[in-house]
């Protein structure tokens, strides 16, 4: 047998089975004779051990592959917990993909770590795990030992990487025109939305965030949101951070660039008519916040995604 790298794939309830089958083709895709293979093996639960289907040595990395729906139950995630540690703890990399983080996230060995899932999982990613330092404006951060990646289609940008890895840049770019997939550099932000949070339970923020969604275009002056929310300024500013995870001023930037993306997706206006309809008077401030929350500027924006 000729020299190899054993990949494995996690298998779990509800694991998304096109992802499981979508790697393993990619992995073979990009194999050759003149370089070492890549061996993939399905690898499930048994006890408090990780063991794989078929034949296969330590595996190099261990992925865990996005599900078809929502965050991983705790359940789930649990009883992958302990055989993912004792394969990161005998030198396997461990990876996941979309809300595969969940389980990775339930090891342990992402606390005080980076690590990325699908944006809209954030939330109740931070709520099972709020020592984990989430950031998921990236689709892949890669930590060396354990790499996380982000949506849900992200197992193409993850196989990628690990092609990358092991065989090479030119069997990396090789595998991509194979595939008609761009090789890794995209980023999750460049797809996720604005969700303000809501169903916080505090009358007197939601009352201003109504505020601002009806009136993001007109100057919204901190002394004038306070008085509506009937509060002192240091306990609105503290309490609607509380509550939306954002500051006023964070708060109204995202809002205002969900719009412009609107607009700049679906309408023909210039960049500087939309920067004053979402109450921007300053077209080169507004080109600013806007590359700093979506990774593009608005022109290359609208070149990607404009319909």
């Amino acid at each position: 047998m000729r020299d190899g790298i054993d990949i494995g794939l996690l298998e779990y309830p509800g694991a998304q089975e096109a992802a499981l089958l979508g790697l393993t083709d990619l992995f073979e895709m990009a194999n050759r004779p003149d370089r070492p293979n890549l061996r993939v093996t399905r690898w499930r639960v048994k006890g408090d051990q990780l063991v794989p289907a078929g034949k296969s040595g330590t595996p190099s990395i261990v992925i865990i592959p996005p599900g078809k729906e929502g965050p991983v139950t705790e359940g789930v995630a649990r009883s992958f917990a302990g055989g993912l540690r004792k394969l990161h703890a005998g030198g396997t990399t461990l990876a996941s993909v979309c809300v595969g983080a969940f389980i990775l996230g339930e090891t342990g060995l992402l606390e005080r770590r980076s690590a990325t899932t699908h944006w809209g999982a954030a939330d109740a990613f931070r709520i099972r795990y709020p020592s984990v330092n989430l950031d998921v404006d990236r689709l892949i951060i890669d930590d060396g030992d354990i790499i996380t990646a982000g949506g849900m289609m992200a197992w193409t940008d993850l196989g990628l990487k690990l092609v990358d890895r092991y065989l090479g840049t030119a069997a990396m770019m090789a595998t991509a025109g194979a595939l008609l997939v761009d090789p890794p550099g995209r980023e999750q932000r460049y797809y996720s939305y604005f969700i303000p949070r809501l169903n916080h339970g505090d009358a007197a923020v939601l009352g201003v965030q109504h505020r601002l969604h009806a009136e993001y275009a007109t100057n919204a002056k901190l002394p004038d949101l306070a008085s509506k929310s009937g509060l002192e300024e240091r306990t609105f500013l503290r309490r609607f951070r509380k509550a939306t995870g954002l500051t006023v001023t964070g708060y109204l930037q995202r809002f205002r660039v969900s719009k412009a993306r609107e607009l700049l997706q679906f309408g023909g206006d210039s960049v500087e008519e939309i920067a004053w309809s979402v109450g921007y008077a300053d077209s080169g401030a507004f080109r600013k916040v806007f590359l700093n929350i979506v990774g593009l500027s608005p022109s290359e924006y609208r070149r990607r995604f404009q319909r």
